[in-house]
């Protein structure tokens, strides 16, 4: 793809370079996706963006002035409940339902009446933490319920590409926003970072014509654009097979890195309590009544570096968890699940025989 996209680079090369909304190539194949994926959808309703987090930045600062209430799944992605913490954001969690493993529409109901938040925050596709997938029937209720509440919906679809299991992905539910015909209610998220590579930092908003005006007029003041080579190389990705082909790889490395870290899990910490997800990059784990930050504090010291829960929620929630991404297999999933089960039992106060060296990541 990057090949490509160095032989197509030269005519760029004698313009400014500067695209605050997006090559106009990208924002075509963008649009032409949503629209095969059931949603309709215009250029003008895309920006291209560094990364979802640079999306979920622009619409926090320039959507929801600081004070404003943002609902948020509780747990939630670490990286923007830092984000609206930072911007000044009032964080409303809303808890996840039994045993995480989706929405619990009855709590959603009760904080978008009470709560009235200017928005909210929520991932569909196998949710970051807990690998959660909400069917079709739930989205179309919360997009109803945000409707009503007056609310903005930012779905994060970053993970929607990832299906692990042949099932799953031959039966995805439609994306939220194919519930909000009318596109005044949902906003979506989306990047390249998860689906193919975290060293691709492109990501877009998909919105109403109007919010995106709003969003580059603003980006004036924050990054001016994305960087064009990458775009062009996106965007031959999404012209081609290649990018059918690029996701099928990246799954395919996921679900051995899952099973292999699962494996492990089940041998090594039976107490370990967790959901097996169908797709995403990340296992939710209760860690038998230990303090996940703990845990996290010694596994760093015996070379093995997890997240703990608290991380993932607001006010010290979910201590007795830690997250566990889909990063190796093979016998380094097994060495990284022996330096676990060591951080716990230096958690639970049974001395070592001795400390691990170097660093793995879970």
């Amino acid at each position: 793809a990057f090949e490509a996209a160095l032989s197509e680079l030269t005519p760029y090369t004698h313009t400014h370079g500067d695209y605050p909304a997006g090559l106009p190539s990208l924002r075509q194949a963008l649009a032409d996706r949503y629209t095969a994926r059931g949603v309709p959808t215009m250029p003008e309703q895309i920006m291209v963006t560094t990364g979802a987090m640079g999306a979920a930045s622009a619409l926090c600062h320039h959507l929801a002035p600081r004070g404003e209430r943002i609902a948020v799944e509780h747990p939630s992605y670490a990286n923007i409940l830092q984000l609206l913490r930072e911007s000044g954001a009032r964080l409303v969690p809303v808890a996840m339902a039994a045993e995480h493993r989706g929405w619990d529409l009855a709590a959603w109901h009760q904080t978008l009446r009470a709560a009235a938040p200017r928005l909210a925050y929520v991932i569909p596709d196998f949710h970051n933490p807990t690998g959660a997938l909400a069917d079709e029937e739930q989205r179309r209720d919360l997009v109803a319920a945000a409707r009503a509440a007056g609310t903005l919906l930012i779905a994060d679809e970053t993970m929607a590409d990832l299906a692990l299991d042949p099932d799953t992905a031959a039966d995805m539910p439609r994306p939220v926003a194919a519930f909000d015909p009318a596109g005044s209610a949902v906003i979506t998220l989306g990047s390249a970072s998860k689906a193919i590579w975290a060293g691709i930092r492109i990501g877009w908003v998909r919105a109403a014509p109007d919010i995106v005006r709003r969003l580059v007029a603003a980006r004036a003041y924050a990054d001016l654009g994305s960087p064009v080579l990458e775009q062009l190389a996106l965007t031959h990705l999404l012209t081609t097979d290649a990018w059918a082909a690029a996701v099928a790889d990246r799954r395919d490395i996921a679900r051995t890195n899952r099973d292999a870290l699962v494996t492990a899990l089940r041998a090594t910490l039976p107490d370990w309590e967790f959901t097996v997800p169908t797709g995403g990059l990340t296992l939710w784990t209760r860690t038998g009544g230990l303090s996940g930050s703990r845990i996290a504090e010694a596994g760093e010291r015996l070379g093995v570096r997890v997240p703990s829960g608290p991380r993932f929620g607001i006010d010290g929630a979910f201590e007795g968890y830690v997250r566990l991404p889909f990063t190796v297999s093979g016998p380094l999933a097994t060495e990284a699940v022996n330096r676990l089960a060591a951080a716990a039992r230096v958690v639970a106060g049974t001395p070592q025989n001795a400390s691990a060296p170097g660093s793995l990541v879970a």
